[in-house]
């Protein structure tokens, strides 16, 4: 097989492959042993999968129903592309007998449309709206697996983790928000072998681009001298200002990160003590990245005495915060890609990251939502969490 996120090269005989994946699975889950034909994407979601504790027997959970599933997905961002899905995949699942499925970052699915008894089959499994598909939850599928890879995969029959699921096909890919590279969720078309083929893949993959393309377009425009910093769930973080997307070394995402927090400027001094661990860090070193930064975003919008950020910067971690403050505790659970420059050891960095994980973990234990809490518990960053855990 030429392409390890292919399920079904052209050519190949679908029933022998089932047969052989059928084989291949029963030794996974009885020794835990990965044998041909098994792909090296399918065999790393199977082992993240057991040691999710996922049981091979088991089905999706239902998270979310009725009002609280239409004021959840309203207000998605993928809301506003799903128009387009409609438009570009729904003949093709209604003559195909497939689904078209889309869910968000945390593989909940928010649609399942198609096929009507595609939908009543799919049911019995629960890849219904408001079904939770993580692949830490359901174990290896598409519309998880390809949130949890964030590229576009196929999974093929066995190759599904539970059982229930072993006789659909699906093929879906990540949907990102355009300006900050943010994952919003997944698109995903699920049917029989008929899907197990090259062009379900290249489908839905650009089905995925189209979507993003469209996002960009329905994006308001920054106001003028704004600019917009995303620093949660990566190291690295992503400057978008006058046009252009600026991609910031570690630590020039920590002196934006602080500077950013901290509008009315800090002093050189400050900024020291802020970012360095190690004490004996000479004042030079720090002028030095200062000037590296300044030629990297322009004297326009880095100022000195004090060191702060010229005009307006948004924070995707200042958002979070204001969306606490007003007590959208749903919301800002959707905004919150990750613990804020998780890598980064600066002191002001570690406070602002501790404080504001804290205030979300505190927001999410008083509402009580399972589902809220479900969603920070699978998280990279809320496995081991217990107060949350003790609160599901």
């Amino acid at each position: 097989m030429t392409d390890t996120w292919v399920a079904l090269e052209a050519g190949a005989d679908p029933v022998r492959r089932r047969g052989a994946l059928r084989r291949a699975y029963e030794s996974f889950t009885t020794a835990g042993h990965v044998e041909h034909p098994v792909r090296s994407v399918v065999a790393d979601s199977w082992k993240r999968s057991a040691r999710a504790h996922v049981s091979p027997e088991g089905s999706a959970c239902v998270d979310l129903t009725d009002d609280a599933l239409a004021a959840y997905r309203d207000g998605h961002p993928l809301a506003r592309v799903m128009p387009l899905f409609r438009e570009l995949m729904s003949a093709y699942a209604l003559d195909g007998e497939h689904l078209v499925a889309v869910c968000d970052a945390h593989g909940r699915l928010l649609w399942v449309e198609g096929h009507a008894a595609a939908r009543r089959a799919a049911g019995g499994m629960n890849f219904v709206p408001g079904a939770r598909w993580a692949e830490s939850v359901a174990g290896t599928n598409a519309p998880g697996t390809a949130i949890a890879v964030d590229r576009p995969v196929q999974v093929f029959a066995a190759e599904h983790f539970q059982r229930p699921v072993h006789a659909w096909t699906c093929a879906a890919a990540p949907v990102h928000d355009p300006g900050t590279g943010r994952l919003l969720g997944a698109v995903d078309i699920t049917g029989g072998d008929r899907l197990a083929h090259p062009h379900s893949l290249a489908f839905v993959g650009a089905v995925a681009r189209a979507a993003e393309s469209q996002l960009a377009l329905l994006a308001p425009p920054p106001g003028a001298g704004c600019s917009q910093l995303s620093a949660l769930g990566r190291d690295e973080a992503l400057l978008l200002t006058a046009g252009r997307k600026i991609p910031l070394s570690r630590r020039h995402s920590e002196i934006l990160t602080l500077l950013a927090h901290r509008p009315e400027g800090v002093t050189g001094d400050e900024l020291l003590v802020e970012l360095y661990e190690d004490e004996s860090v000479p004042p030079v070193t720090l002028r030095a990245e200062l000037f590296r930064l300044r030629g990297l975003l322009g004297p326009e919008l880095l100022r000195s005495r004090p060191y702060r950020l010229a005009g307006t910067v948004d924070t995707d971690f200042d958002t979070v915060a204001r969306l606490l403050a007003s007590g959208a505790v749903t919301s800002a659970m959707n905004a919150y890609a990750g613990p804020l420059l998780p890598g980064s050891q600066a002191p002001a960095v570690v406070r602002i990251r501790r404080r504001l994980a804290d205030q979300l973990r505190a927001a999410l234990v008083a509402r009580g939502d399972p589902g809220l809490l479900a969603d920070w518990a699978y998280s990279p960053w809320g496995e081991e969490d217990l107060p949350v855990w003790r609160a599901l």
